[in-house]
């Protein structure tokens, strides 16, 4: 057999195909028998443990989840002394737990498993008093109904890879616990809901609404997209009474597989919060106050109007918003270009992942990662650079860590020891804003020691004559020397990439939140290029983690100013013509403002309406002071919410707009999937979704933007741009989820790019030759620390779903972490209360002392607007894009 054949096996008189290495519990279910498999999980290895699938295979009785499957075996379900060997089994677990495991009412698998077996709850005869811990907001542990089947600790370490839980006790006493002792909301528990949702007696449980709701046990539930990070995981909202009454991982979501965290699964509490909008504000007297949509959208249509009769079209501008859907961020950048004539839009991708695009644009011809996670995570040698996703992307650090676990080499790239870098082959620990010298280092070594793919290199590569003489410079003790990675370091992570057969590469925000972003973004494609990794079957190429729902859609729709949907450029008049005609107007053509552009220009008087769309640009965008002056001086501001942000505060008009719980669209992933979004519950008051409020905006300046759903903007969309031309709603109903470049309807869409050609003009991979040049600040005698800032797991963004909820109790503090040695230096105790100033402003923050950090580096989230993190950060900024340098930042620190 090759290993690809279909195993054909006999069960009960049918013949049933399944796949080599199946299980015979897999087969008895192809054949549709069901069988009880208490301690099974589909997610999960096999354990065996419980007995409750016995099975006659050839005459012998054996447990059907442990047992392969082989050619020709016959297995028998349904005799007499099966079934009653089955129940007696279930019967003697059962045995020894308290009624209320087996009530009528109950849901759990195994109360499901009793009644099927004709086993009422006079069948537990226990007495239960082993107790609870109900210490955690999202997982409560009923000690009495623990059957120690081990699947909570098997999908903590095998699905979610954060052991955080292990069975104590011996013989009938043994129950599931947290694996570092003490309450479950102070172990290593990260809350992504596997245990609950594994759980078959209930033992583990979501409390609230959602008790006793797993993904193999649900009602009716509205499958959607998660709207937190750019993972994509799909998820099943489960609704009562028009109210959320959990959120559950779907078995079958193509990146998720069955999986979530803490925000996809729990942090839908911010849905009901008093504190969410429910009616345009308008400003008057210096206060907002109440009114209705009429009157709000009537003073920005004349805010607009006299910004335009004062200014021109280009007075008016608006940012547009990653966590919004494609078809609204296509529906607002096309009423700036159509309504206004002005391509001042843009999004928050300017502030993340730009860089991302014009890297590898730049290099390889798209904007997107070359290749699909699925492809990724069968590399033999990962490459991590510049990310945490243990924490940022839970479910890709989950799936990440599986592959590690089962041999994957792994090389991370991070000032910081978190996540992944714990478990690394190699942690490379650059100083901050060093990245393009690292990546040429490595570089170095690639081509020093012949681990370049030669015949790519030449046939489908420019650039290396080139490259090979910038990289004479950067030989590994000068990289040691700039980067303060040690020389024997870089060059045993080189040769670990070098001689993979398969390696992938997969970066985040570390790498383009940079003054030199675009270049770290091109250096670090480089080594997949040399290594002949991209567009062949010898690699996994190069895939930027987007850290919001839909920062690639946002882009790909065009809501940038100088590129239109699907990545056409303003100043191309066959882009322009294919937009005019289906549009009925006239294009700019000059490129439009990024977004630091406008808030200088807003400043100097030239800006003179701004429309803020689901982004809190006073919490989250760099040196925040001179955005709120920004904001100050513009006559006109109008922000789509769902809460009162600081951004908000500021403005002119607030409109209120639906969550994405609430929407319906599509968005796009990290590894460029459409996905739909659908509408689980309705949002509250006289909230709407950012889509109707475009509409209506345009309605009320006398322009019909035509797309009356969205359904028909994603179609118009497909009209003019041949790169989504095959997608549809309808066809993602029936399909699911597609991945771009798709060409037309028939097409499957394209999850690894570049398999024939690049998408350059000459049809090769570009490689770089960008000297290394420093960071934008140096540290000093005034301010000898060098801030990073990032995200921590339990929190999102600015914070303003997530700290309206549980997770604000798993997480309730800003910290600043530091290094010890700077700690007794500068006379920091942990815990301690500080000021952290910068050249640019100051905030305040919590101690925390410990080694994730090296000496000289300090760092925290942005998740908390009030301790002003972003007071603190540069407006030095990619020279390329304008992504600004959240990565380095000179700060001191003292006592409040």
């Amino acid at each position: 057999m090759n290993g690809t054949e279909p195993l054909r096996v006999e069960i009960g008189g049918i013949d049933v195909e399944v796949p080599e290495g199946a299980s015979l519990l897999a087969a008895v279910r192809a054949a549709g028998a069901e069988l009880p498999a208490l301690c099974s999980d589909d997610r999960l290895s096999p354990a065996g443990s419980c007995r409750t699938c016995l099975v006659r295979a050839d005459g012998r009785i054996v447990a059907a989840c442990v047992t392969p499957a082989a050619p020709g075996v016959r297995v028998e379900t349904d005799t007499d002394d099966l079934r009653q060997l089955r129940r007696d089994t279930v019967e003697l677990i059962t045995s020894a737990l308290p009624s209320r495991a087996l009530t009528e009412d109950n849901p759990s698998e195994l109360a499901q498993v009793c009644r099927s077996l004709g086993l009422g709850p006079e069948t537990a005869q226990g007495t239960g008093g082993r107790g609870e811990d109900v210490s955690h907001p999202y997982v409560h542990l009923d000690r009495d109904l623990c059957i120690a089947c081990g699947r909570c600790v098997r999908m903590c370490a095998e699905v979610q890879g954060t052991f955080a839980l292990t069975l104590t006790g011996r013989g009938a006493d043994t129950v599931v616990a947290p694996g570092t002792g003490g309450p479950w909301a102070e172990s290593d528990c990260v809350a992504c809901g596997g245990c609950v949702d594994t759980c078959p007696t209930g033992a583990i449980s979501e409390p609230g609404p959602g008790r006793g709701l797993t993904s193999a046990h649900r009602p009716a539930a509205t499958r959607t997209t998660c709207g937190y990070c750019g993972v994509g995981c799909s998820l099943d909202v489960v609704t009562s009474d028009g109210e959320v009454r959990a959120v559950l991982p779907a078995r079958d979501g193509p990146v998720n597989q069955g999986h979530a965290c803490v925000k996809g699964r729990f942090a839908h509490g911010y849905l009901t919060s008093p504190e969410r909008l429910t009616r345009p504000l308008l400003r008057r007297d210096g206060r907002l106050e109440p009114v209705g949509w009429d009157e709000a959208l009537g003073r920005v249509a004349r805010g607009m109007r006299a910004a335009v009769a004062a200014g021109g079209a280009d007075a008016v501008a608006a940012i547009s918003s990653a966590r919004a859907t494609n078809e609204e961020n296509y529906l607002v950048q096309k009423f700036l270009r159509v309504v206004i004539g002005t391509n001042n839009v843009d999004n928050c991708s300017r502030l993340c992942h730009s860089p991302s695009a014009a890297g590898l644009t730049a290099s390889f011809g798209l904007s997107g990662g070359t290749d699909s996670f699925d492809d990724v995570e069968r590399a033999d040698c990962l490459l991590v650079v510049g990310a945490n996703p243990v924490e940022a992307h839970p479910v890709v650090g989950a799936r990440l860590m599986r592959r590690v676990l089962r041999g994957a080499k792994l090389v991370v790239a991070d000032p910081r020891a978190v996540g992944l870098a714990l478990h690394a082959d190699v942690h490379l620990r650059p100083r901050p804003g060093t990245n393009v010298a690292l990546f040429h280092g490595l570089a170095h070594v690639l081509l020093a020691e012949g681990l370049a793919d030669e015949g790519f290199l030449r046939e489908r590569v420019t650039g290396l004559p080139e490259l090979t003489e910038l990289l004479e410079d950067y030989p590994p003790d000068r990289v040691a020397a700039i980067t303060e990675v040690p020389a024997a370091d870089l060059i045993a992570a080189a040769r670990l990439y070098g001689r993979a057969l398969r390696p992938a590469i997969v970066y985040g925000l570390g790498v383009t939140e940079h003054l030199h972003g675009t270049d770290g973004v091109r250096s670090l494609a480089n080594l997949a290029i040399l290594r002949g990794a991209v567009g062949t079957d010898r690699g996994y190429g190069v895939n930027p983690l987007r850290g919001q729902n839909n920062v690639q859609g946002a882009s790909d729709m065009g809501a940038l100013p100088d590129l239109l949907p699907g990545y056409g450029k303003v100043t191309d008049p066959a882009a322009r013509a294919r937009v005019e005609a289906a549009w009925g107007v006239r294009v700019p053509e000059r490129p439009g403002l990024r977004i630091p552009d406008m808030f200088a220009a807003a400043r100097a008087g030239a800006l003179r309406a701004l429309w803020v769309i689901g982004e809190d640009v006073c919490a989250t965008d760099p040196d925040a002071n001179q955005v709120a002056r920004a904001l100050e001086a513009c006559p006109l501001v109008v922000c789509n919410e769902v809460f009162l942000s600081e951004t908000a505060r500021r403005a002119d008009v607030v409109l209120p707009v639906a969550s994405w719980l609430e929407k319906d669209g599509t968005f796009v992933n990290f590894d460029r999937r459409f996905q739909r979004v659908r509408p689980a519950v309705s949002p509250p008051g006289e909230a709407r979704s950012d889509f109707d409020v475009v509409r209506a905006l345009a309605d009320v300046m006398g322009v019909d933007l035509g797309c009356p759903t969205p359904a028909d903007a994603l179609a118009e969309c497909a009209r003019v741009t041949p790169v989504f031309a095959g997608l549809s709603h309808d066809r993602l109903d029936r399909e699911g989820d597609v991945p771009w470049p798709c060409p037309d309807p028939d097409h499957p869409g394209e999850a690894k790019l570049y398999k024939e050609r690049f998408a350059t003009p000459d049809g090769r991979a570009h490689l770089t030759a960008a000297p290394y040049l420093p960071p934008g600040e140096q540290p000093d005698d005034d301010y000898p620390l060098v801030l990073v800032t990032g995200r921590r797991w339990a929190h999102y963004n600015s914070g303003s779903m997530t700290r309206r909820g549980g997770n604000l109790a798993l997480d309730p503090i800003d910290f600043l972490d530091l290094h010890p040695d700077d700690a007794l230096r500068y006379g920091v105790r942990d815990g301690a209360q500080l000021t952290v100033e910068s050249r640019h402003g100051e905030a305040r923050l919590v101690a925390r002392v410990s080694e994730q950090t090296a000496p000289g580096q300090v760092f925290c989230s942005f998740h908390f607007p009030a301790s002003g993190v972003n007071r603190l950060t540069s407006d030095h900024a990619d020279t390329v894009t304008s992504c600004p340098e959240y990565k380095v930042t000179a700060v001191r620190v003292g006592a409040p």
